[in-house]
C-alpha cells in the first residue's frame, strides 16, 4: 500500500472560497479513486489560503481486473446456413475490438445469444494517477479568474503542483506548471521545500511556518484567542462564522490584542461589533456583565516578530471605522424618519418593481389584511399601520449606507430616538428575520406579521415579473424569503389561507390607479402567479420536513389544493405519529378504495338516507355524519375511526348498481368521506404495504 499526496499550490484565494474549493477537490478525487476502480483508505484533506491539498491514504499497487460480458445478437441471426458467422456476428465482435473467435454462446431465458468476455487488467497506480490532471482541471468556483496569456480559468492562478506517491513524482502538468515534489512555505516566513515523501507533507509545511491541517489551525486561533481574553478578564465572543473566515486567510496564525478611545462606546455596540467583525475581522470582547469593552483580539497571518507595529496598524485602521461610524451616528440624528422615508419613492427596488416606497405600500396591503385574519386589536392595528409605513426608513440613513448590515438594527436604534414607541422600533429591526433557513424568528406579532408581508409582497412581484430562482441560481434570495414565511407560518400555528391572503392583495393592487408601483404588465398577470407562489412555499415545506418525515407523507400533504402552510406541516407530523399504528394501512386501504371510487364519478346532491336498503348503508351514513372535525389530529382519529364502517359498506353494498339513482345516492355518500378526506392530504399519494 502506498500514499498519495496532491497539492495544488496557488494565489491567495478568497477565504469564503477556500472549504468549499477543498470540499469539492475531496469528492472529485473520491470519484476518481471510484471510476479508475483503485481502492484505497481514507482521504484526507489539507487547505490555506495558498493550496489545497489531499493525501490519499493506503492506495493499492494497481486498479481492480475487470472482466465483462457482453451479449450480443440472438444466435439465429449470427449464424448462417452453413454455420459460419454473420455480417451481424462479425459486426458485433469488430465493434467491440475482438474476433469472432472469442464469441460463445450462452443461454438467456431458454435462447442462446453471442457473448463476449473482455479481460482488462487494472493499470498500475502510476499510471491512473496521471489523470489526476483532469480532476485539477475539472474543479469549478463561483469565481474565476485567467492570467498570462491563457485562457483557462481557476479561482486564482495556479503557481505549483506536488504529486506524489509514497516518494515517486506523478507527472502531469497544467498550462505551464509541472508536478514535482516542492511545495512553498509561509509567504514571507517560510522557503520552498522538497517533499521526499507524501506522509511528510504536513511536518514539512509546519517547519516553513504552514499549518495546513484547517481544523488544528482553526483549533490553534481559538486557544490563542481564548488565552487572551483570559490574561485579560476579558469575555470573548467567538463568532464560528468570523472564525471561519479568519482561518481561511491566515496559515500560521498568531493572536494579539488591542484597544480604542472608550469614547466610541457612545455609539451602539452593533455598530462596533460590525466595524469590528466585518471590516478588521476582530473579535469583540466583553466584561463579566456582557458589557462591550474598547478592546479586540486579532490575528495575523505570521508570527509575533514587530507585533507592536501590527497592534498599533491595526488600531489606526479601526479607528478610521469607528470615526465614520461616530459621524454617521450624530448626522443621522439631525434629522427625522419623515426625511428619509420620503427618499425611498426614488430608490428602486427593482427595475421591473418600481421603488422601495412602493414595496413598501404593497407590504402594508398585505400587513393589513393578515391583521384581520389573525384578529389584532385596534390599538395593534394602529401601530402596524405606522410600521408599515416607515420600516425601510434607516435604507437611506448615513449609517447603513457605510455599514449595509445594520438595516434593520439601526432603524429600531433611530426609530427610538426620533420617539417611535418599541413596538414599532423593534419590529422594523424584526421584519428582516429570519436572515438564514435556520435563523432567529420575529418574537413580537407585528415584527412576524410585516417580516411575512414584506416576504410574500417580494415573491408574488418577483414571480410575476418571470425572475423565479432556477437550479443553484437565486439572486433575489427567494427561496431564503419562502422559508421564512413557512418557518414564521409554521411556529406560531397561524390557521392562514395564504390563497385568499395573496387575492385579496392582488385586488387592492389592480384597484389603485398606480398598481401600488407595479407596471401594467406585471399587474396584469400577479393572478396568474398566486398558485405558482404557493407552489413554491409548498416546496419550501417538502424542504423543512424531508429529513423527519416519510417522502410519501410529505407529498400527500402538498397535494392538497389547500394553502394552510400549518395544516399542512401539522398534517405531516400527525401521520407520521401514527403511520406505525396497528390499523394504518389498513385505513389507508379503506379510505383509497372510497377516493377511488369519487374521483372518478362527481356527484352532485344531498343523501337520501330513505334510499338506504341495509345497516350497512345506515351505519356509515351516521358515523360520517357525526363526525366534526376541526384539527388535523381530529381528522386522523374520525376518518381511520371509519375503517371497519367502510369495509362493512362495500362487503354489504353494490355501490356501481344499475339503478342509477341507488348509485348516485351511494356515491353521494362516499363522497361526504372524500370531502373529509381531501380537507388534509391527498390519501391517494399515501404507500403502505
Amino acid at each position: 500500500m502506498a500514499n498519495f499526496l496532491l497539492e495544488i499550490g496557488l494565489e491567495e484565494v478568497p477565504a469564503h472560497l477556500v472549504t468549499p474549493a477543498i470540499n469539492q477537490l475531496v469528492t472529485r478525487v473520491a470519484d476518481f479513486f471510484e471510476s479508475e476502480r483503485l481502492p484505497y483508505g481514507e482521504i484526507q484533506h489539507y487547505s490555506t489560503p495558498r493550496r489545497l491539498a489531499v493525501i490519499v491514504t493506503d492506495v493499492a499497487k494497481q486498479a481492480a481486473d475487470i472482466e465483462e460480458e457482453m451479449k450480443g445478437p440472438i444466435k439465429k441471426a449470427a449464424l448462417d446456413a452453413n454455420g459460419e458467422f454473420t455480417k451481424a456476428a462479425e459486426g458485433f465482435a469488430r465493434g467491440k475490438g475482438m474476433r469472432t473467435d472469442d464469441i460463445v454462446f450462452k443461454t438467456f431465458n431458454g435462447q442462446e445469444f453471442v457473448t463476449l468476455t473482455r479481460h482488462e487488467t487494472g493499470k498500475s497506480a502510476e499510471e491512473v494517477l496521471v489523470g489526476m490532471q483532469q480532476v485539477v482541471e475539472a474543479m469549478t468556483f463561483s469565481t474565476t479568474m485567467k492570467w498570462g496569456r491563457h485562457t483557462f480559468e481557476y479561482v486564482r492562478p495556479i503557481r505549483w503542483l506536488v504529486a506524489l506517491l509514497d516518494d515517486k513524482i506523478i507527472p502531469f502538468q497544467i498550462l505551464d506548471v509541472a508536478t514535482g515534489r516542492q511545495t512553498r512555505g509561509h509567504r514571507f516566513l517560510g522557503k520552498s521545500v522538497d517533499i521526499q515523501n507524501a506522509l511528510d507533507y504536513v511536518e514539512d509545511l509546519k517547519n516553513v511556518f504552514v499549518l495546513a491541517d484547517a481544523t488544528e489551525r482553526r483549533a490553534v486561533i481559538q486557544q490563542q484567542v481564548e488565552t487572551i481574553a483570559k490574561q485579560h478578564d476579558w469575555q470573548v465572543v467567538i463568532d464560528d462564522e468570523l472564525l471561519e473566515e479568519v482561518n481561511n486567510i491566515v496559515e500560521y496564525p498568531t493572536a494579539f490584542s488591542g484597544s480604542f478611545d472608550a469614547s466610541y462606546l457612545e455609539v451602539p455596540d452593533e455598530v462596533l461589533i460590525t466595524s469590528m467583525k466585518a471590516h478588521q475581522r476582530f473579535f469583540h470582547v466583553v466584561d463579566m456583565n456582557g458589557e462591550l469593552l474598547p478592546h479586540f483580539i486579532s490575528v495575523r497571518n505570521g508570527n509575533d516578530q514587530y507585533l507592536q507595529n501590527v497592534i498599533a496598524g491595526n488600531e489606526k485602521v479601526l479607528v478610521a471605522r469607528l470615526e465614520d461610524a461616530k459621524f454617521f451616528y450624530h448626522e443621522d440624528q439631525k434629522h427625522d424618519i419623515a426625511f428619509y422615508n420620503q427618499k425611498l419613492s426614488v430608490v428602486s427596488f427593482h427595475e421591473k418593481l418600481g421603488s422601495v416606497a412602493n414595496h413598501t405600500h404593497r407590504a402594508k396591503a398585505i400587513a393589513l389584511t393578515l391583521a384581520s385574519q389573525l384578529n389584532l386589536d385596534e390599538a395593534q392595528q394602529v401601530q402596524l399601520a405606522r410600521v408599515a409605513d416607515i420600516y425601510k426608513f434607516d435604507l437611506m440613513t448615513g449609517m447603513v449606507g457605510e455599514f449595509d448590515e445594520l438595516q434593520g438594527v439601526m432603524g429600531e436604534k433611530y426609530a427610538l430616538i426620533f420617539g417611535e414607541t418599541p413596538a414599532v422600533a423593534t419590529a422594523i429591526r424584526e421584519h428582516y428575520m429570519p436572515t438564514t433557513a435556520e435563523g432567529e424568528l420575529p418574537t413580537t406579532i407585528l415584527g412576524k406579521i410585516l417580516a411575512l408581508a414584506d416576504k410574500l409582497d417580494t415573491l408574488l412581484a418577483f414571480f410575476a415579473g418571470d425572475m423565479v430562482p432556477s437550479g443553484s441560481n437565486d439572486p433575489y434570495a427567494l427561496r431564503r424569503a419562502a422559508t421564512g414565511v413557512v418557518n414564521i407560518i409554521s411556529a406560531n400555528q397561524w390557521e392562514l389561507d395564504l390563497n385568499q391572503i395573496l387575492t385579496t392583495f392582488v385586488d387592492d393592487v389592480q384597484q389603485a390607479p398606480d398598481h401600488l408601483g407595479l407596471p401594467d404588465n406585471i399587474a396584469t398577470v400577479l393572478p396568474d402567479n398566486i398558485q405558482t407562489v404557493i407552489n413554491f412555499l409548498k416546496d419550501r415545506i417538502v424542504k423543512l420536513l424531508q429529513n423527519d418525515i416519510r417522502r410519501d407523507i410529505v407529498e400527500a400533504v402538498v397535494q392538497t389544493q389547500g394553502a394552510n402552510v400549518s395544516d399542512m406541516i401539522m398534517t405531516a407530523r400527525v401521520l407520521q405519529a401514527h403511520s406505525s399504528d396497528a390499523n394504518f394501512r389498513e385505513g389507508v386501504e379503506a379510505l383509497t378504495r372510497v377516493l377511488r371510487l369519487t374521483n372518478k364519478n362527481t356527484i352532485q346532491g344531498e343523501v337520501e338516507p330513505e334510499k338506504f336498503e341495509n345497516d350497512s348503508e345506515r351505519q356509515l351514513f351516521s358515523d360520517v355524519s357525526q363526525m366534526t372535525i376541526n384539527s388535523p389530529e381530529e381528522w386522523q382519529n374520525h376518518l381511520w375511526a371509519l375503517q371497519p364502517s367502510i369495509n362493512h359498506y362495500f362487503d354489504e353494498t353494490m355501490v356501481m348498481t344499475d339503478d342509477v339513482e341507488l348509485q348516485q345516492n351511494r356515491l353521494r355518500t362516499l363522497n361526504l368521506i372524500a370531502q373529509q378526506a381531501h380537507r388534509y392530504a391527498n390519501l391517494m399519494a399515501l404507500q403502505v404495504k
